[in-house]
């Protein structure tokens, strides 16, 4: 696809998986544009698919949830129904903004145009699992990173469907707990009321991380979070957000008390239970006291908030709730010695903890006022400006070694089903 538009086109090797790197020289241009986009996507259970492969597009005359229908032999279409949505695992997180953009080089030169900025583009196939080859790469390949500006091509439009720009993204970390009841299961009517069940042991640990109105109350949680200044207050009051809408649309009666609005929400680090598992459910339940109980968490950050010092804080909070911390399955002897254990490791299959920090570029910055300028004179109405979205993409390395502006510019719908079944895009955003 690349080498068809005239890049010069290349594999980039990395201590991973490699990467897909092209740049389009332009004659006279004094300024580089750096892309960014990935075209790996999450993992997916095929049970919970309404198709017969995630990987195996299908097109449906509209959103599958509003009763859409699947329209057969879609590739031999001329034309599509308005608001047709191609259903598959990676369609708009995130191959279809590489499509855009590709397209969008494609019309240009149809008019007989072309960019006015160098172009440098990285597609990265592991971003869903922490972009490590990604940012390894970059002493290696310094060179070719070089830019002026990187966009990124991540996340959705706003709910509204205007025309989007984020200027941060939050990073992340991520935490696996796993506590220990008795070495197997047991019969929960012999030894139930004399055994400890982990699970229950688990729901209280977690339980003691928030309030009931959603505020973590782990000590120190939010003490890095800078308070907003007016005009940060007044530019997130702007993104037209319709919480009754969105409370509809996702089948909710209440919201939880962190920050007074969705934006404003997110400008604060979050704490996410991200999955439960123990002993079982449904018709293969058994009537036992599990051995185990294990959550999956993640920590969302912001700028100010270091992955290292927010997972130390959770793992304190945990040792004041009267828990020892092992990193491997405990032996007779810890078990004989600390009533309550949980093993925490990363939650990536590793004891070593990590995490992605986030980013952000000013809004006032000289290059988010030109592309704010950009858009609105191309759209003919202001776009929706986001100063921190809630998705995590590997930009704070790039930020922090080349010292560039990066701003996200939005191509897919915002009911993708982006990270769950039934992914889609809409084939108008295109």
């Amino acid at each position: 696809m690349l080498a068809r538009r005239g890049f010069a086109a290349e594999i980039l090797e990395t201590d991973v998986n490699p990467l897909v790197y092209g740049e389009l020289r332009i004659p006279g241009a004094s300024r580089t544009i750096l892309w960014y986009a990935h075209y790996d996507g999450q993992p997916f259970d095929p049970k919970l698919w309404k198709q017969e492969s995630a990987f195996k597009p299908i097109l449906r005359d509209g959103r599958m949830e509003d009763g859409a229908k699947e329209l057969p032999n879609f590739a031999s279409l001329k034309t599509y129904p308005s608001g047709a949505r191609v259903y598959a695992r990676s369609a708009s997180d995130d191959k279809a903004p590489i499509i855009a953009l590709l397209a969008a080089i494609d019309a240009l030169r149809a008019s007989g145009q072309q960019p006015k900025s160098n172009v440098r583009l990285i597609l990265d196939g592991e971003e869903e699992a922490s972009s490590r080859g990604l940012i390894s790469s970059l002493p290696k390949y310094k060179d070719k990173y070089r830019a002026d500006i990187m966009l990124a091509l991540d996340g959705p439009l706003h709910s509204s469907g205007r025309p989007t720009l984020a200027f941060g993204g939050r990073g992340i970390a991520t935490l696996e707990l796993t506590v220990f009841g008795p070495k197997f299961a047991l019969h929960s009517g012999h030894f139930g009321n004399w055994v400890p069940n982990p699970a229950m042991d688990l729901i209280q640990l977690i339980a003691s991380m928030k309030d009931d109105t959603g505020r973590a109350v782990i000590e120190g949680f939010y003490d890095d979070v800078p308070p907003l200044t007016a005009e940060e207050k007044r530019i997130l009051a702007s993104v037209p957000d319709d919480p009754k809408e969105l409370m509809q649309f996702f089948g909710i009666s209440r919201t939880d008390k962190v920050g007074g609005s969705l934006q404003e929400a997110l400008q604060y680090p979050s704490l996410n239970v991200r999955g439960l598992r123990s002993a079982y459910i449904g018709s293969e339940a058994r009537t036992v006291i599990p051995e185990s109980a294990t959550a999956s968490i993640d920590i969302r950050l912001i700028k100010e908030t270091d992955p290292d010092r927010m997972i130390r804080r959770v793992l304190d909070h945990i040792r004041k709730q009267g828990f020892y911390i092992v990193d491997k399955e405990p032996d007779d002897a810890i078990r004989a010695k600390y009533p309550r254990i949980v093993r925490v490791t990363s939650g990536s299959g590793g004891a070593t903890f990590a995490g992605t920090k986030a980013y952000r570029t000013e809004m006032n910055h000289p290059a988010s006022l030109e592309i704010t300028n950009v858009i609105q004179r191309t759209w003919n109405e202001m776009p929706v400006r986001i100063r921190t979205v809630g998705g995590t993409v590997p930009m704070a390395p790039f930020a922090e070694t080349f010292g560039f502006p990066i701003i996200s510019v939005p191509v897919v719908n915002f009911d993708n089903n982006q990270h769950s079944e039934n992914e889609n895009l809409r084939l108008e955003n295109l």
